[in-house]
């Protein structure tokens, strides 16, 4: 078994926890036992060992280096020596900016994340934190200097000058450097702020009515294309623009009557360029096998083209989601109705679909979400004809 020997501050060693095995009396020419000070042990061999704190393990948990020496006076000068060096990495750590760790958190970052989710935090730390926050020593930010930053990106955040961001975004950027906060107390021990996010309300997302629905696949039926076929088929089974684009007549299986989403099509800003890019779909669970209705398959049988090619353009070239959603909104204009997000297509699908009494959970996989509860939460809305209905079987006891 070890024997720890505790050596507190009079000893010259900063005082750490520790455990203490056995005491020994100073009047006996031992060491006299502080409950708190540094691990020291000695060894089998006959040699003492001490541990000293320099630095944190990217889990966060403490990292400890060890010396060894023969006697004890010995030992503590080593010790000494590697609790200087701590101490003036320690002083060159407080002088780490913001910059510096959001560059270092931001190449660690780039191992395990999508190209888009890169992209998308890059952008945000060029426009939102560097340009306010970058010069400042991190261990220097206060919790009241974070809020006054995030005060200034409610009331003046709009890069054009004309107001503020919505409490969303200011959220979506405090993510960003939190994580940076983080990624400095594992790498080098600085303390975390303390600042609380800003409260977000839910945002209620519309969808088409009965009337729009009807309106709009009238239209498409009567008028149809490539283009409206697929958004006819976003319609009855809720893909995402960026899936919708990314689909090719191979991901049809015509003898199941599915679809498989493999993929998307995103714009990115990447090095201050805006780009189209093909990849892996939004999450794990996105990556989904969803049913087509029997009518939309008699409808894709006519259009069918070679495997390869993508379904709305019919070539070996994506179209990009900006153009979509351009082209829908020409759509709406032409069918009378109110100037709406394609999004709304994914809503409106997975409200008919709960209004049909579909499970929730099987509707959550068609959408490729991870939970139910995202499902319902974010994408079911209950018309007044359902309330109406519901409400209508309430009746006096009899």
């Amino acid at each position: 078994m070890k024997n720890y020997f505790s050596v507190g501050m009079s000893d010259g060693l900063p005082t750490e926890k520790l455990s203490i095995n056995r005491h020994m009396n100073s009047q006996n020419g031992e060491i006299s036992m502080a409950k708190r000070g540094s691990n020291i042990y000695k060894r089998k061999d006959g040699r003492f060992e001490g541990r000293v704190h320099v630095g944190y393990k990217k889990d966060g948990s403490k990292k400890y280096k060890s010396v060894y020496s023969r006697t004890l006076s010995d030992l503590k000068d080593k010790m000494a020596q590697l609790y200087s060096v701590k101490s003036e990495k320690a002083v060159s750590t407080l002088k780490l900016t913001v910059y510096e760790a959001a560059e270092e958190w931001l190449n660690a970052t780039r191992l395990r994340v999508k190209e888009s989710s890169y992209a998308n935090y890059e952008n945000i730390l060029n426009k939102h934190i560097l340009p306010v926050l970058g010069r400042e020593y991190i261990s220097a930010l206060t919790t009241s200097r974070i809020n006054e930053f995030i005060h200034f990106k409610l009331t003046l955040g709009r890069l054009n000058g004309k107001g503020g961001l919505s409490a969303k975004s200011v959220r979506d950027i405090l993510t960003i450097y939190r994580s940076i906060e983080r990624y400095a107390y594992r790498e080098y021990g600085i303390r975390e702020s303390n600042f609380t996010m800003p409260k977000t309300e839910q945002r209620f997302i519309d969808v088409l009515d009965p009337i729009e629905r009807k309106k709009l696949e009238t239209y498409l039926i009567n008028n149809m294309c490539l283009t409206n076929l697929a958004i006819l088929l976003c319609l009855f089974t809720g893909l995402r623009i960026g899936e919708l684009c990314g689909l090719r007549w191979e991901d049809i299986d015509f003898s199941a009557c599915t679809l498989s989403v493999k993929r998307t099509v995103q714009r990115i800003t990447k090095n201050g360029r805006s780009q189209v890019i093909i990849g892996s779909p939004k999450s794990r669970t996105s990556v989904r096998v969803v049913p087509i209705p029997s009518f939309l398959m008699t409808l894709l049988n006519e259009y069918k083209s070679f495997g390869g090619f993508y379904i709305i353009t019919n070539s070996s070239k994506p179209t990009e989601p900006r153009t979509m959603q351009n082209r829908f909104k020409t759509i709406l204009k032409s069918c009378g109705i109110r100037n709406v997000n394609f999004h709304i297509l994914r809503h409106t699908y997975a409200t008919v679909c709960i209004e049909k009494g579909f499970d929730p959970k099987a509707l959550s996989e068609l959408l490729g979400h991870a939970d139910a509860a995202i499902t319902l939460n974010r994408y079911v809305h209950s018309s007044m004809e359902i309330k109406k209905k519901y409400v209508s079987r309430l009746c006096l006891s009899a």
